[in-house]
């Protein structure tokens, strides 16, 4: 692999790094006014023009308005206190051993096993469960970047081994519950945001499973 093919894959891993911690952060929280300011920037309408989103609802109302009806709507969806859709994979992952449906299920077990197996911690602040959605992709998130950074430091070894570790997460889990999580978010949003949010992530999940088996196989390739 040149220097500049090396150069290309690199970039690509950080980017795939950098989309799931945009995803993560909007699943995290409300969205604050700095996070607005961060979606309403020319580059990232730009990335979701080119993905089929267009925010109109970004120029139609005052922004204090569109804060507080987005937290709103955040609350209905997530957190209650009526019935929501509850962003865990424990809820949403049905499992051969029927041990799902509540919260600190298996799944939950299983996530926190892999996360911290894989040399990771969580931030110290953070107190909620280890199978939100939010905290499975930050996880990818520093997967992928660490993928990035043994490219760039040519660890072929290190690549092959983020990249496996990317696909068994995706495989085991990711791929296990957010397709339905995110089909559920679309039928009972109200605001096209969150909405758009599930179609951008079911459909970016999707895509990851079918790129990180191209990456996998052209490192075979190589290595052979």
């Amino acid at each position: 692999m040149t220097d500049l093919e090396a150069q290309e894959k690199a970039e690509g891993a950080r980017t795939r790094s950098n989309i799931y911690g945009f995803l993560s952060a909007l699943f995290r929280e409300e969205i604050n006014a700095e996070r607005l300011s961060q979606i309403k920037d020319p580059g990232i309408q730009e990335v979701l023009s080119e993905m089929g989103i267009r925010y109109d609802i970004f120029s139609q109302k005052d922004q204090d308005q569109l804060l507080e009806d987005l937290a709103v709507e955040y609350c209905r969806l997530f957190l209650g206190p009526d019935k929501h859709i509850s962003p865990h994979e424990s809820i949403h992952h049905q499992r051969d051993d029927g041990d799902w449906g509540a919260h600190w299920g298996g799944s939950t077990v299983d996530v926190k096993k892999f996360i911290e197996t894989a040399g990771l911690e969580y931030k110290q602040e953070y107190t909620g469960m280890p199978d939100h959605i939010s905290v499975e992709l930050e996880f990818m998130k520093e997967a992928a970047g660490r993928e990035a950074q043994a490219i760039e430091e040519k660890d072929w070894e290190g690549v092959h081994y983020c990249q496996k570790m990317e696909k068994k997460f995706i495989c085991e889990h990711l791929i296990k519950w957010i397709p339905d999580f995110c089909d559920k978010i679309i039928s009972q949003a109200e605001m096209s945001f969150y909405g758009d949010l599930a179609d951008i992530t079911k459909k970016f999940i999707a895509l990851e499973v079918e790129e990180i088996d191209e990456c996998i196989t052209e490192n075979e390739r190589r290595d052979n």
